[in-house]
This record gives structure tokens, sequence and C-alpha cells, in this order.
């Protein structure tokens, strides 16, 4: 992670949200990488999808294919502090406390690439 980009503490963030299988290979990507370089995760009930927070105010400019970014503008979506998961329905997978801050947008973007080069390499080998 660059240590020169400030990642704020996430009390207002918003929240990528990425397929299951690619969102857990970016969790290992980001947690192998130098640095605090993974926020907060949820994951949903059913297990379909993880939800990284991010800064507000990244949905305005997110575009990776196959993830969406919802802008919370803080409406109820404040992990500080942080006893159960901000949505219904959902877990954590990196509580806060373990995660503090919002997982740097740039790092995210670039290991959700690799994440995507990692699947298409091993599905490819079947």
């Amino acid at each position: 992670m660059d240590t020169s980009v400030s990642v704020p503490p996430c009390d207002a963030c918003d929240v990528v949200t990425v397929p299951t299988r690619q969102g857990l290979e970016a969790v290992d990507i980001l947690r192998r990488g130098a640095g605090d370089g993974v926020g907060p995760v949820l994951h949903d009930g059913g297990c379909d999808t993880l939800g990284f927070l991010v800064p507000p105010g990244t949905a305005a400019a997110w575009d990776v294919p196959g993830s969406t970014c919802t802008e919370t503008d803080g409406r109820g979506l404040s992990i500080v502090p942080a006893p159960e998961p901000p949505v219904e329905g959902s877990a954590w997978l990196l509580p806060p406390g373990e995660a503090d801050l919002a997982t740097d947008p740039a790092v995210l973007r670039a290991a959700l690439g690799e994440a995507a080069r990692l699947i298409r390499a091993a599905d490819s080998c079947r």
C-alpha cells in the first residue's frame, strides 16, 4: 500500500461489492501486501458477495467491471463502534478492530484485478 495516501477511518464508508470468490482472493492479496492493505469486510448471509468498506466518495469514480460501489452518505452505515454488521443479513469477514481503516480504493482496484487474473488462470487449467 502506498503509505503516502491517507485513508480515513471508516465512519461513513461507501461499500464495494464483489462476488465472493474474487473478494476472498482480493482479501488474501491485500493481507499479503505491505502494511494494512484491507479494511473491514462484510459478507452476505448467502455467501454470494463480499463488501469492502472504502472511503466516502469512492462510488463517484468506481468503474471496476464485475463490482459495484454504493454511496452511503453515512445513511446508517457507521462502524464506530461496530458490535453488529451495519447491513441486515450480513456478517463481518474482517471486523472493525482487526481492520480499522477503510480499504484504499486504488489498492483494492489493483487487488481485484489481480484476483480476476488468478481466477481466470485457475479456471483455464480445468
